[in-house]
């Protein structure tokens, strides 16, 4: 089977997306993994609504990316700060890739905004690509594809769409 003779119904790439692929989302994702945790610290860091924002927080809480810890400032109602679970930490080398085209591609003359580095020896992070046998870092050329176990042919119905 062929990749345009599979459905794409079930891509994994879409599925994602569904979940964290509208830009504000992005933007928490960013700002919660560089220690954002309360609401008005992501209003006012992002720039966008209370109603934005709080639908935001409460889908990615929804898919188990962000989770809640009650917190109270002295004589203040109780609130939450949304702190990254390990479901969310697994984005990090997404953003990060993100991070590392943005700055070849569309950061200012001057450089990005922000280093990301090792903190042992202070170099610059850099996303890549293995396999599990640990060869790498590989391009795409060094790279096939094939039919995963949960593909399935297209049918009608994916024609008409």
């Amino acid at each position: 089977m062929e990749w345009l003779e599979v459905s794409t119904e079930n891509c994994t790439v879409r599925r994602t997306l569904d979940v964290v692929g509208e830009k504000w989302s992005l933007l928490v994702l960013r700002d919660a993994m560089n220690g954002v945790r309360r609401f008005d610290d992501f209003r006012r860091h992002i720039g966008l609504s209370d109603a934005v924002l709080a639908d935001r927080l409460r889908k990615l809480v929804a898919a188990g990316i962000l989770d809640t810890v009650p917190y109270q400032e002295s004589g203040r109602r109780t609130r939450n700060e949304y702190r990254l679970t390990g479901k969310g930490w697994d984005l990090w080398p997404v953003m990060l890739a993100l991070k590392q085209w943005g700055d070849h591609y569309t950061a200012d003359p001057a450089g990005p905004p922000l280093d990301v580095y090792h903190s042992d020896c202070g170099e610059p992070l850099h996303t890549v690509v293995t396999c599990a046998d640990g060869h790498g870092p590989l391009r795409p050329r060094e790279a096939g594809t094939r039919p995963g176990p949960a593909a399935r042919p297209l049918s009608r119905t994916d024609h008409e769409r």
